[in-house]
């Protein structure tokens, strides 16, 4: 299969440089000609009536063969140009599938369902609502959310806090229509509706995210909600083991108690209770340690790199960034910041390059192309080369809406460390070296997924110039050639349209070209003895 994906890939590259070289050769045979025709020291209105003659006695048929001829050229190599990284991903994704599958390996299928998905998960750093996303709206008249990203979230809520029986509870059924609404008003009267009720649960989270116009709001609406949360939690874990349905119900109040404390520590964060947070992490983690799809560990992360507690950060990423576990921009770029930390104070790329890496920069060096290999967009955000947007509800792993999520809330931890912003200036491009062909090939993880530039443009709102990695650029010769393809077929269908027009246009165009020819040559004529002149031209 690698062998006949290369040799496709040759005869497209032959049938590039043939095309090209079969241009090149006709244009330098029609400047041939017109040099031919235009060669001095005959008179200028002879050569233009030659010129204009030739073209009167051109037929239609050649028009229409050089117009056809030259867009051929022009769209081969363009399209050809365009879609050879296309062709390259395509082939190395069935390469890996179908190897996986004569091999019967269950390993090597799953690398080709990760090679080919592009997952979106929620963000573990989320903003509220109605607290801070809401307010943006108001002072900038902008909408920081996408469709496409709110859309996700109102499936994320009805699977969390939703479950079949909910019909047999009048506030529940109430809440499971509001998650599914996709005004923000009527969602808040519903809620309103369902507290009419009965003490919901989740009515006093959809408050507190969307309605509460302050964190301290929130936190208040989220601690009646814990209250609620709580009585249904026992409730249903003395039931779990009565049913199907029952479990179905534990398993509903189980997310939402979790979501519910999750969201009061990052409330504790937010109003700069810090410590109270990470007590409130670590407890909720312990009673729920099987819970990882909350990724409550990137919060608590945030929170003890905000207290400068370097070794607990330590200690949580030796558990977290495991090789079998799932990577993220803020396990991997938390594990960079340790230990440039380390050597950042006193690193200096004059001496670096004077004596050399020592061990401890060496390391530090590689955790940045770690890092950067994982997600190149983040060190621009870092070192403030792009402009930071709020980070929206989802993200894309390896892609820009990650990389804005993890500078959002990590880029005061990094200026922090002292030259930490410094050594990831100075080495972070060099990653790039390593990987030429990152779609193709990586270095420590997987190739970089061709999808991400698409999912982050329905991430990410209108107003935000999204990072596109790799650089998608075409040669200068490419695009002169189609130029001159281009520019040669309209030429040509002009003069056919209108043949009279076109030769009094050349006529003008010629005459302007050579009349500095012949004022010099005229000015020889007059030098120069008549007799040499003579042997000159002769010759």
């Amino acid at each position: 299969m690698a062998e006949a994906g290369t040799g496709f890939l040759e005869q497209l590259k032959s049938c590039i440089v043939w095309s090209w070289t079969y241009l090149w050769t006709l244009w330098f045979f029609i400047m041939l000609f017109l040099v031919y025709i235009l060669r001095v020291p005959l008179k200028i209105n002879d050569n233009l009536s030659t010129v204009s003659m030739f073209l009167n006695t051109l037929t239609p048929k050649f028009y229409v063969a050089l117009t056809g001829t030259s867009s051929l050229i022009s769209g081969l190599i363009l399209v050809s140009t365009t879609s050879i990284n296309i062709t390259l991903e395509f082939d190395f994704d069935i390469q890996n599938c179908i190897l996986g599958f004569m091999k019967i390996n269950s390993d090597s299928l799953r690398v080709c369902l990760l090679l080919t998905e592009c997952k979106v998960w929620r963000n573990p750093l989320n903003l509220f609502r109605g607290a801070e996303y809401n307010r943006y709206t108001w002072v900038t008249g902008r909408e920081p959310l996408t469709y496409y990203d709110m859309n996700l979230s109102a499936q994320d809520h009805q699977t969390f806090f939703t479950c079949d029986t909910d019909h047999l509870r009048p506030a529940d059924a109430i809440m499971q229509k509001a998650w599914r609404e996709r005004n923000p008003q009527a969602r808040i009267s519903a809620a309103h509706e369902a507290l009419e009720l009965n003490e919901c649960a989740t009515a006093y989270i959809l408050l507190a995210e969307e309605e509460a116009t302050t964190i301290v709001e929130a936190e208040k609406l989220f601690k009646q909600a814990l209250k609620a949360g709580e009585g249904c939690y026992r409730r249903s874990q003395q039931l779990q083991h009565h049913g199907a349905q029952y479990e179905a119900q534990h398993r509903r109040d189980t997310n939402v108690l979790v979501y519910i404390k999750r969201r009061l520590a990052m409330c504790a964060r937010k109003l700069g209770r810090t410590r109270e947070a990470v007590k409130m992490m670590r407890d909720l983690m312990k009673e729920f340690p099987l819970l990882s799809m909350f990724n409550i560990h990137e919060n608590l992360l945030e929170a003890l790199l905000e207290l400068q507690a370097y070794a607990d950060v330590q200690a949580v990423l030796a558990k977290y960034d495991d090789i079998s576990l799932p990577k993220s921009a803020t396990i991997c770029y938390t594990a960079a910041l340790l230990k440039a930390r380390a050597v950042s104070d006193k690193f200096s790329p004059e001496a670096a390059s004077r004596r050399g890496l020592s061990t401890a920069e060496m390391n530090a060096v590689e955790a940045i192309h770690r890092a950067v290999e994982f997600n190149p967009h983040v060190p621009k955000y870092l070192l403030e080369m792009k402009s930071l947007i709020l980070p929206p509800e989802h993200i894309l792993k390896r892609g820009d809406s990650e990389a804005i999520a993890y500078a959002f809330f990590h880029l005061q931890h990094w200026k922090r460390v002292e030259g930490a912003l410094n050594l990831l200036h100075c080495t972070w491009e060099g990653t790039f070296r390593m990987i030429p062909y990152p779609l193709e090939k990586g270095h420590l993880f997987y190739p970089y997924p061709i999808c991400t530039e698409t999912a982050d443009r329905e991430l990410l709102p209108s107003f935000h110039e999204v990072s596109v990695y790799p650089k998608k650029e075409l040669p200068f010769f490419i695009l002169f050639t189609a130029g001159l393809c281009s520019f040669t077929a309209m030429l040509a269908l002009l003069t056919h349209q209108f043949p009279e027009l076109m030769g009094v246009f050349a006529k003008a165009f010629l005459s302007t070209l050579f009349a500095p020819l012949n004022f010099v040559m005229e000015k020889v004529e007059s030098i120069l003895p008549s007799s040499l002149w003579h042997q000159l031209t002769r010759i």
